[in-house]
């Protein structure tokens, strides 16, 4: 069995920024162990694999240690992938997911993806979490995931974490984010659940992220900012419950797997 796959940095300029992502082209589902052993192997924080379907793609997203039901970086990874190589020229996808039917636009370059926003609840930030990041935070919620608003952009880019201590806590993935300088917001992701040291760039974690500061600043239009090591920027609009991503795309590489 040969299964083609490309590897795509999204929400990047040029190759080596924004996040990684491997699309897998498949004709038809592979077993979930050996979907997951794939990407094992890739050790990308997502591989998502791809199945055509009449007026739509089937698609799924796996991090090194199991299935998840939301990837924005991956999805838009796909997008890129369909548009460029698997139907070339086409600007509106659609695809079946474990998160519902997703949506993808390409225009001038630029791929827009439509995800389901999360609903915040506060809570009380966990009692180790100076331990853990090494500053209070101002607010803390919980969505999918766990969200904690810092003072300061210079506080979100300073953070150290603990690890072992984050992946204690309640929530999938570990979002910390505060006012940006030159932009919106800034924001960092951390996903050691999932085998993920930190995260380059989240789109899911910006269906955390979008919702909190399209509210505190009275906005619907953001320009947000991952300051990962890698960093990204996404170009955010939040309405009806939805959030939309935009960003570019590069890619990395093509490959075929070998089975």
């Amino acid at each position: 069995m040969k299964i083609e796959q490309y590897i795509v940095d999204a929400f990047a300029e040029r190759i080596f920024e924004g996040n990684p992502a491997a699309i897998c082209v498949l004709e038809r589902w592979l077993p979930d162990e050996l979907m997951q052993k794939i990407a094992s192997e890739n050790n990308l924080s997502e591989t998502a694999y791809l199945v055509p379907a009449e007026d739509t793609y089937g698609l799924r997203w796996f991090t090194p240690n199991g299935e998840i039901d939301l990837c924005g970086h991956a999805t838009m990874a796909a997008a890129y992938v369909v548009a460029s190589y698997l139907d070339a020229g086409k600007t509106d996808i659609a695809f079946s997911t474990r998160s519902g039917r997703l949506t993808a636009i390409s225009k001038g370059g630029i791929f827009y993806i439509e995800l389901p926003a999360f609903c915040l609840t506060p809570v009380p930030a966990p009692a180790s979490i100076v331990k853990a990041i090494g500053v209070e935070p101002v607010e803390t919620f919980m969505g999918r995931d766990m969200l904690c608003v810092l003072p300061t952009a210079e506080d979100v880019k300073a953070v150290l974490p603990d690890l072992n201590e984050i992946a204690s806590y309640d929530g999938l993935l570990f979002h910390i984010t505060a006012r940006g300088e030159d932009c919106d917001c800034v924001s960092r992701t951390f996903a050691p659940k999932c085998g993920v040291p930190e995260d380059a760039v989240c789109g899911s974690g910006h269906c955390h992220i979008v919702p909190y500061w399209s509210g505190k600043l009275r906005k619907a239009e953001l320009t947000a900012r991952q300051a990962s090591p890698r960093g990204g920027t996404l170009h955010c609009r939040y309405a009806n419950d939805k959030v939309i991503l935009g960003g570019r795309c590069v890619l990395f590489s093509e490959a075929v797997i070998r089975l």
